[in-house]
């Protein structure tokens, strides 16, 4: 039974190796495109919140032209990674118009701002993240409630899609760079049931998990989630990508009522040069297109 139960979380070890490339692992910790020196500086200030006693770090940007509200974008970053990542990202949102908030998820990497450790981690505890936070954005008085947009990278991608169908009322638009829906897999394949998993921590690419990554990962379907949201969405993917097949995102497409999948020509999983500007664009007409 021992044997067993060390091979069961062997094969998971490999799934969250895989998703690990989408932190900080080299070629894939890819930065955002690098804002136009032509646009309108932006304003950026750190902003703590938190989630169930625990401080949340992040940080806003917000327009270089004050106005009254901003349509707002909450950013989501990846496993073993960082909100670091998403500056670029949301520095363009940023000259475009819009309020961007990027956030260390709790436990999300052993180097995260915010309080947690990686060992308490899990899509669900991040799903409870992101939802205190879009309370906690929503309630500025510089934020338009009624726009509020999701916008995922990888395992931030497969949080914002989960959360998005949560509360489906509260997401204007969603957006998913290359979402880790592969993440579930081993865990279908491998435990009949939660009850089946391993009470046990387990290291992957050098980062402590616990339990709970597994069992909450093993606690639902994503498809089966992911299509109660009603709103439109957008996924970027690249066709390059080995980590998470592209064909993961076709299929999310079949479940959304009305989703549009944009195929990155040569993307990896994490895009870089023209490539993270391609997607950027399409992210922007996107976000203007539901913009009132």
């Amino acid at each position: 039974m021992r044997k067993q139960a060390i091979a069961l979380w062997l094969a998971t070890v490999a799934i969250l190796s895989l998703l690990a490339g989408c932190g900080q692992g080299a070629g894939t910790s890819t930065p955002a495109p690098t804002p136009s020196q032509e646009a309108a500086p932006v304003r950026v200030e750190e902003l703590w919140l938190e989630s169930e006693g625990k401080k949340i770090y992040g940080k806003m940007y917000l327009p270089g032209e004050e106005k009254d509200s901003y349509p707002t974008v909450i950013l989501s970053h990846g496993f073993n990674s960082s909100s670091m990542l998403n500056e670029g990202y949301a520095e363009s949102f940023a000259k475009q118009g819009y309020a961007a908030y990027i956030f260390d998820f709790c436990g999300g990497s052993p180097s995260t701002k915010s309080d947690g450790a990686t060992t308490e981690m899990s899509v669900l505890t991040e799903y409870r993240d992101l939802s205190d936070v879009m309370d906690q954005i929503k309630a500025l008085d510089y934020v338009d409630g009624e726009q509020m947009f999701l916008f995922g990278l990888s395992q931030g991608g497969f949080v914002s899609a989960y959360t998005a169908a949560q509360r489906p009322d509260d997401v204007k638009g969603l957006v998913l760079f290359y979402p880790a829906f592969v993440l579930q897999e081993t865990y279908f394949q491998q435990y009949g049931s939660v009850e089946d998993i391993p009470d046990e921590e387990f290291e992957s690419m050098g980062v402590p998990l616990g339990a709970i990554y597994a069992k909450d990962a093993r606690s639902f379907d994503i498809y089966e989630e992911i299509g109660k949201y009603k709103g439109d969405v957008l996924i970027c993917h690249g066709d390059k990508d080995t980590l998470v097949d592209l064909s993961y995102s076709e299929k999310a497409v079949a479940v959304y009522d009305s989703a549009e999948l944009k195929v990155i020509q040569y993307g990896e999983h994490g895009f870089q040069g023209k490539l993270a500007r391609e997607a950027t664009g399409y992210t922007v007409e996107f976000l203007q297109a539901h913009t009132a």
